[in-house]
């Protein structure tokens, strides 16, 4: 199988798809919108680019793709609107795709990228009635191990963090459970959230200045008469001519 490959450069006369050969033993991970890794020309370190077509030959001598990037890739959707945009703004396909990535991933270095975030997710591995049935042939002995238990039958979902918080229980504790097959731990992604922590003030109602108003007073009567006419607001830097604007919004 071959990938069609656009190359993160801003070069305009690299702005076109390249042929790559998909190795078979990571055939799978590769999808249209997959970030690799790829050999170009004679530069010795491997090149960024996208995969944005798929095809069953070439009609050139093509190299391999050396590396697949598993964890970011772009839907075939984006990778449609940035052809448009390309198209439309004149400008590299690959700089339409960057502007989709997510924020803090753009660079090439692997390293440098801004990881997922995620979290240790606890689930119960065994039912209810199991556990309840474990307790009373005091299969289970520890107090703290019946208190995690109990208080995840009640939540099905729990972090970690929080049942070792609202349990009262050590990781060791946790980790035992685990150890003999009570519950399961799955590291899952969880989204971030830049505005948390973020106090948003309310807007107030804007009041105009006698100029302003007057200004406003006269385009809402040209309104009221259909006119529609033309207006210029004078007023100097900080004025607030858009106070003006919006109130007519």
């Amino acid at each position: 199988m071959i990938a069609e490959v656009i190359l993160n450069s801003n070069s305009k006369q690299l702005n076109r798809v390249f042929d790559y050969q998909i190795p078979e033993e990571i055939a799978s991970k590769v999808k249209i919108g997959s970030r690799i890794m790829v050999p170009f020309g004679n530069r010795k370190e491997p090149e960024e680019g996208f995969v944005v077509n798929f095809k069953e030959t070439s009609s050139y001598q093509v190299k391999a793709i050396k590396q697949v990037d598993e964890t970011e890739y772009i839907s075939q959707e984006n990778i449609e609107l940035a052809k448009w945009m390309a198209r439309r703004y004149f400008c590299n396909i690959s700089d339409c795709i960057k502007l989709m990535l997510p924020p803090g991933t753009t660079t090439r270095v692997l390293e440098n990228r801004v990881k997922e975030k995620s979290a240790s997710f606890v689930y119960l591995e065994k039912d209810g009635e199991e556990i309840e049935l474990a307790i009373e042939n005091k299969q289970l002995k520890s107090d703290k191990q019946i208190r995690a238990l109990r208080f995840l039958l009640e939540n099905e979902e729990v972090l970690v963090t929080d049942l070792e918080i609202f349990a009262d229980v050590s990781r060791s504790v946790i980790n035992t459970l685990k150890k003999n097959g009570y519950i399961e731990i799955i590291e899952r992604p969880i989204e971030r959230n830049p505005f948390i922590h973020k106090v948003i003030e309310k807007d107030q109602d804007l009041v105009l200045t006698p100029e302003q108003n007057q200004a406003y007073q006269t385009i809402c009567d040209s309104m009221e008469d259909y006119l529609y006419s033309e207006f210029l607001l004078f007023g100097v830097t900080g004025s607030r001519k858009d106070r003006s604007i919006f109130a007519i919004d």
